[in-house]
């Protein structure tokens, strides 16, 4: 029977090159190939392919991760049943992720509870899967660190970071009005934005109330006239889905007492000499 002991000198090798993860299973996969007869090259072929599909999984978990996507967050994972209605074939056109290659916006506008954010981080993570950098952030979250940045003479720094991302989701905006230097932040973040790179926002309220939540009308209309003009509108409408989420006891369940840990004795304090 032929050893399948990978040599000290291969796996020095594969270290070299960044394959180490190759020779956890590599012993298996060459009894596989002896038993199958599998020509060289199939063979090689078949394990650099594992290699690069693991690498990119591993990429896009990372791109998850680094956007502050929550995870569960995904079209796999979205409720059919939910009693919303909205427009599917428009977000069938936003999940190609042409929006995204045209740098355009999307605005994604419903009441409470509907799944705004639901949608909103599904396209983040189709985004993330195709190698798209995503950055998801709630609004107010985003003027909080913003307006920290100018403490410590970090804003124009940050303020690239924010313009510059691929696809930037920004969660219930305008739930707040906002102060002068808030107003001037997102003016700046809105123009900067369209024609460069995608954003998509989500908020309870429609874009004709966005103004008012500005400090300065002039801005409020030149940065919002931008904005929405170079936006796809998906509005949802229907019940809230988090009622549905409300914890509620099992009738079915057996209830037993919890177990209660039996309080320590007090420990002897020691006196002063």
């Amino acid at each position: 029977m032929r050893s399948h002991i990978v040599s000290p000198e291969l796996l020095a090798v594969l270290r070299r090159l960044r394959l180490g993860r190759i020779a956890d299973t590599l012993p298996e996969r060459l009894v596989l190939a002896d038993k199958q007869s599998t020509p060289h090259q199939d063979f090689l072929l078949m394990v650099l392919s594992e290699e690069v599909n693991r690498r990119d999984s591993s990429a896009i978990q990372n791109r998850i991760h680094d956007a502050r996507l929550d995870p569960s967050m995904t079209l796999e994972n979205f409720d059919a049943s939910a009693k919303i209605v909205y427009d599917k074939r428009l977000f069938a056109e936003l999940s190609t992720l042409r929006f995204v290659q045209a740098r355009k916006h999307a605005i994604i506008l419903g009441p409470v509870g509907v799944g705004k954010t639901f949608l909103g981080s599904v396209l983040g993570h189709i985004a993330c899967e195709h190698g798209y950098h995503v950055r998801f952030i709630r609004a107010d979250e985003m003027l909080r660190q913003l307006r920290g940045s100018r403490l410590d003479n970090s804003r124009d720094a940050l303020m690239v970071e924010l313009t510059t991302i691929d696809l930037l989701i920004i969660d219930d905006f305008a739930l707040d009005p906002m102060s002068r230097d808030e107003s001037k932040d997102v003016y700046q973040l809105f123009v900067e934005r369209t024609g460069r790179a995608s954003t998509i926002v989500t908020s309870n309220r429609d874009t004709s109330e966005w103004l008012a939540m500005f400090d300065d009308v002039l801005q409020a209309q030149s940065a919002v006239d931008r904005f929405k003009n170079a936006a796809y509108d998906l509005v949802i409408e229907g019940e809230s889905y988090r009622p549905r989420l409300k914890p509620k006891l099992d009738p079915d369940a057996e209830l037993s007492p919890i177990a209660v840990p039996a309080a320590k004795p007090p420990g002897r304090r020691s006196r002063k000499r």
